[in-house]
């Protein structure tokens, strides 16, 4: 690329020791808007929509802090990220902490600033209750959109305690409103125990390539992926990831946790193979630092946030 730009790099740690430095991620300088900007890197500190153990609000930070390991180049793909995108932290979405309707409405106007912008958001979040207000975002932009939802839970409940909007809600209300293509739908890593025999055929009967996580048990999940990259291609892709399709023995701060799970490799090959796809944006939720012991989740949370950015496109390979 013939990119004359000056691109913001994360701070290297013969220039800062890892523990100082700015509380970004990966250190990153900071801006107030997505101006200028490839890639903004964005926090929602909230939890009011959670159903079981609160403190996703502390997600965002606590990702933030333990990214200060990361370095720029990816070792096992190839990935230089910094040597063609101009990224940055652009902060928090200040949202209203006593109002999840509220702070639904604020998200979403917050993600229609971002998006006039020519920028790929990648969130931090805070609770999954965050991907509706930003799928209706992208949907203004782009119309329906592909996507690949990594997570335990369908999240497509009809209701909760009598709500429509709740993190277990997401999808269902997404699907009503017309933001998502859902012939181009993929869940992988869905299990557990649920209310009904028929808990994960809502999204089937729409389109959706439901995948439980025990068809993806002792075993790599490249095949997988490339039936995954047919299935959600030939348009804009969204990625959401919740943190607890990961089996608790690796990430044990969440909210609802449930055995059986994703291990690191498989999420590594599930990210890694979306490479190659019009990503638009991404998230990864539900990280709960008070239940997290020794900061395990946040580590795997960073690594993940920035994997994603790896498989972006426009992302240099060497």
């Amino acid at each position: 690329m013939n990119d004359t730009r000056q691109l913001n790099q994360p701070m290297g740690g013969n220039e800062m020791p890892r523990f100082g430095g700015p509380a970004t991620m990966m250190r990153l300088p900071t801006q107030d808007s997505a101006a200028g900007l490839d890639v903004a890197f964005i926090g929602i500190p909230m939890d009011i929509g959670t159903s079981n153990r609160p403190g996703t609000r502390f997600g965002p930070r606590a990702i933030r802090d333990e990214s200060r390991m990361l370095r720029p180049f990816n070792m096992a793909t190839g990935a230089a990220p910094f040597e063609s995108l101009q990224v940055a932290d652009i902060g928090d979405v200040p949202i209203n902490t006593f109002d999840l309707k509220k702070s639904v409405d604020i998200i979403a106007r917050y993600y229609d600033e971002v998006l006039t912008h020519d920028v790929t958001p990648i969130t931090l979040g805070g609770d999954h209750t965050l991907t509706l207000p930003i799928l209706r975002a992208m949907a203004k932009k782009h119309g329906p959109v592909g996507l690949v939802h990594v997570d335990a839970h369908a999240d497509i409940n009809e209701h909760m305690f009598g709500e429509a909007i709740a993190h277990g809600t997401p999808f269902r209300r997404a699907v009503e409103e017309g933001l998502l293509d859902t012939q181009r739908v993929a869940q992988i890593g869905l299990r557990g125990t649920g209310y009904s025999p028929d808990e994960f055929d809502w999204g089937r009967e729409r389109g959706f390539r439901v995948v439980p996580a025990e068809e993806c048990w002792h075993k790599s999940l490249t095949p997988l992926m490339e039936e995954i990259r047919a299935k959600v291609g030939g348009g804009p892709v969204y990625l959401t990831f919740d943190i607890d399709s990961l089996d608790p023995a690796y990430a044990p701060g969440t909210g609802t946790v449930e055995i059986g799970g994703l291990t690191i490799p498989q999420v590594l090959e599930i990210i890694r193979g979306l490479r190659g796809l019009e990503l638009v944006g991404a998230d990864l939720v539900e990280v709960s630092p008070p239940f997290d012991a020794n900061s395990q989740t946040t580590v795997v949370a960073a690594n993940l946030a920035y994997e994603m950015l790896c498989v972006l496109p426009g992302v240099t390979y060497r």
